[in-house]
């Protein structure tokens, strides 16, 4: 059965930018009342009254999905606000550049907060609500390199790999309940992510450049044509979204060629 988005209650992490604002205008426009998040106030101010100005109710929590304080005080925050929550998106991310003797832990540690273990606490936190509802749904992006890992994307790849195990595990525990999960591997899409990296130290300046350079040659799909399939996802209850030819391509080719499958897809890279 359709999941419904009208009136539903939407919890968005990454708001402020990318792919989560797209969803915010999106789910705003099907009449959805939301709840965004984001650390990047002065951003989330601006998604959050493009949302009210499509007439939904909406709120807006100014937090670092990595403060374990803030992330389980917000169902209460949002249930005092909207009553309920229908639908959670864990959509927070950020990438590093460095191969991995480049990266400090401290560095290791911080993209994995950020892209995992917020995504954990966010999900528990919110599994209580989510259980009250007749019918509810998770949604947890992970990323193309969920499926297979580049070099100098070490962290950013565990991060994304550990996000699809995770979500894997969790919608086989949740059949035959009343909470559906999608999860999303994009490809490359246009956002700031890849512009906003942060590389390690230890990189130097040249290398720095030539890989947010080449990064950038692969961003191809729009925030809001990828934010448009993730919701149709949602809504139809899909279990794992691969968006962009490249996503389905890399997944295709890493299923061919499991142990060798970097060198076929490098020469393809090179030659966008």
């Amino acid at each position: 059965m359709k999941l419904g988005l009208n009136d539903a209650v939407v919890v968005l992490t990454g708001a402020a930018s990318g792919i989560g604002a797209a969803m915010a205008d999106q789910l705003a426009a099907k009449g959805a009342r939301l709840a965004l998040i984001d650390k990047n106030g002065d951003a989330l101010a601006v998604t959050v009254d493009r949302a009210r100005a499509a007439g939904v109710e909406v709120t807006g929590h100014v937090i670092d999905v990595t403060d374990r304080a803030a992330v389980a005080a917000l169902p209460e925050q949002v249930l005092a606000a909207h009553g309920r929550t229908t639908v959670l998106v864990n959509g927070a991310g950020v990438t590093l550049f460095g191969n991995f003797d480049q990266l400090t832990l401290d560095e290791f540690d911080w993209i994995m907060d950020v892209n995992f273990n917020s995504m954990v606490r966010m999900t528990h936190a919110f599994m209580p609500v989510l259980k009250q509802q007749p019918q509810a749904y998770i949604c947890n992006i992970s990323s193309v390199f969920g499926l297979f890992a580049p070099p100098s994307q070490a962290g950013y790849a565990a991060s994304k790999f550990a996000v699809r195990g995770f979500s894997e595990a969790l919608r086989h525990e949740l059949e035959g309940s009343s909470i559906g999960l999608t999860i999303v591997h994009p490809g490359g899409v246009n956002t700031a992510i890849a512009r906003d990296a942060r590389v390690s130290a230890a990189v130097t300046p040249q290398d720095a450049v030539a890989q947010k350079a080449r990064a950038a040659k692969l961003l191809k799909t729009s925030a809001q044509t990828a934010a448009r399939q993730i919701i149709v996802a949602i809504e139809s209850r899909q279990p794992r979204l691969l968006i962009g030819g490249d996503a389905r391509m890399g997944d295709l080719i890493q299923r061919l060629f499991p142990a060798t499958y970097w060198s076929k897809m490098n020469g393809f890279i090179d030659e966008i």
